[in-house]
C-alpha cells in the first residue's frame, strides 16, 4: 500500500493544471508521514469493505494527510499524528497546519463521527473496511475555493484519471475487497470505471459534503440506509 501511494504522488507530481486552478496540494508529498501511518496502521488487511472518497479538503485530508482527515478526529480517535510539512506553492487563504489546524472539516467530522458513534473505536471499524481517497490532489482557485477534479479540463482529467485509476486497481489488488462503495457520485462513478471488470460489487451511499442540501439533512441516516441496502449493515458507517 505504502510502495502503491508512493507511485501515485511521483505520477501526480508530473502534472499541471492550469486557470482557473492557481494551486495544488499533494498531501502524499508534504503530508507523507501521517498517510504512512495510517496506512501502515489500518491498510493491510484484505477482504474488506473499501469505501472510496473524492478528494482532499481544505481543512482535512490537506491538513492530515489521511482521508476525510479532520485533524482532531484523525488524532483523538485513528489515534495518528505526525509532523506535516507545507505545500510548494501554499495559497494565502488556505494555509497547511497540520495537526494544529483549528478548523473542522464537515465532511470528516461526519464520515468519522458516525463511525466512532457505532464501532467505539478505530480497530473495530478497519477490521471491516478501509477508507481511501480517489484523488490525493487539492485544487484551488485564486479566491482560495475548491476545484473537485471532475471540474478540471478534459485534457488534464484524463491524465489525472489514468493515475488514479491505476493506483486504485493497485489497491483493489491488494486488498482484494469484499465490495467497493463509492461516497458520492464523483466516487462511484471512477471505482465503476477503474474497476468494473473486477469480482466485486461496486455500490453509493451519499457524501456527505455541507455543499450537499441532502447531506445537510441528516447524512449519517442516509448513509446508514444505503448501506443497509446494499447488504452491508455489519460494515456501515
Amino acid at each position: 500500500m505504502r510502495a502503491a501511494a508512493r507511485r501515485l504522488s511521483r505520477d501526480l507530481r508530473e502534472l499541471r493544471f492550469a486557470a482557473p486552478v492557481t494551486h495544488v496540494y499533494h498531501p502524499l508529498d508534504y503530508a507523507w508521514r501521517p498517510h504512512a501511518a495510517y496506512l501502515k496502521a489500518y491498510g493491510d488487511k484484505r477482504g474488506r469493505v473499501l469505501f472510496v472518497g473524492m478528494n482532499p479538503g481544505p481543512f482535512g485530508m490537506a491538513q492530515t494527510g489521511v482521508p476525510f482527515g479532520e485533524p482532531r478526529l484523525v488524532r483523538d480517535f485513528l489515534g495518528i499524528e505526525a509532523p506535516v510539512g507545507r505545500p510548494e506553492r501554499e495559497h494565502p487563504k488556505r494555509p497547511v497546519e497540520g495537526f494544529a489546524c483549528a478548523r473542522s472539516e464537515v465532511s470528516g467530522a461526519r464520515v468519522w463521527g458516525a463511525v466512532r458513534a457505532h464501532y467505539g473505536t478505530a480497530r473495530r471499524f478497519f477490521a471491516r473496511a478501509f477508507v481511501l481517497s480517489y484523488c490525493p490532489l487539492l485544487f484551488l482557485e485564486a479566491s482560495g475555493r475548491n476545484r473537485t477534479p471532475d471540474k478540471l479540463q478534459p485534457a488534464e482529467r484524463r491524465a489525472l484519471y489514468e493515475a488514479c485509476d491505476r493506483h486504485l486497481r493497485s489497491v483493489a489488488r491488494a486488498l482484494e475487497p469484499a465490495c467497493v462503495v463509492g461516497i458520492g457520485g464523483f466516487a462511484h462513478k471512477r471505482a465503476c470505471e477503474a474497476l468494473g471488470e473486477q469480482a466485486f460489487p461496486i455500490g453509493q451511499i451519499l457524501h456527505p459534503s455541507p455543499a450537499s442540501p441532502a447531506a445537510n439533512r441528516g447524512w449519517e441516516p442516509q448513509a446508514r440506509a444505503q448501506l443497509r441496502a446494499l447488504g452491508l449493515c455489519g460494515s456501515r458507517l
